[in-house]
């Protein structure tokens, strides 16, 4: 068995998803996300993230961490600098676990999952709704982005 711990990271929302991979279908041991709250300083914002994915390493012990490379487009750069600060933080915690980190790019996870590398939010919900066999669509798509990276890292193995 080998467990993947795949993160879409955000500022206020950042989605996690362990996969266990082994013999059969990958099966999803947990899912879900790791908030702060937008009134609060980055500081305070920064601190959470690295408590509660130290917390959630230290219960799900994955083999791997896939974490979601930054893209900046050039209409929303400040998207792109919100985003570093969550996913500096996430390398960080992964690192001090002394964790492997796959980068993967938002592109490739998405073509590997559905076969359009520009696929919206909803067409990797439904993507991921029919390939883990589930009777609702992933909520909110941070899970479901969170699930298709760990399930692309995790069938690189």
């Amino acid at each position: 068995m080998y467990r993947v711990l795949g993160i879409d990271p955000g500022l206020h929302v950042t989605g996690y998803a362990a996969v266990d991979f082994g013999a059969g279908e990958p099966g999803i041991v947990e899912a879900g996300t790791l908030r702060t709250s937008p009134r609060a300083d980055m500081p305070q914002r920064i601190a959470q993230i690295h408590a509660d994915l130290a917390e959630l390493i230290g219960e799900l012990k994955p083999d791997l961490v896939a974490i979601e490379q930054l893209y900046a487009h050039y209409k929303h750069p400040r998207t792109a600098i919100l985003m570093a600060h969550a996913r500096g933080v996430v390398l960080l915690v992964c690192q001090q676990a002394g964790l492997p980190i796959r980068n993967l790019a938002a592109t490739h996870v998405k073509k590997s999952l559905t076969g359009n590398g520009h696929a919206s939010k909803q067409q990797v919900q439904r993507a991921i709704q029919a390939v883990c066999k589930l009777k609702e669509l992933p909520q909110p798509p941070d899970v479901a982005d969170a699930l298709a990276i760990a399930l692309c890292a995790g069938r690189r193995q």
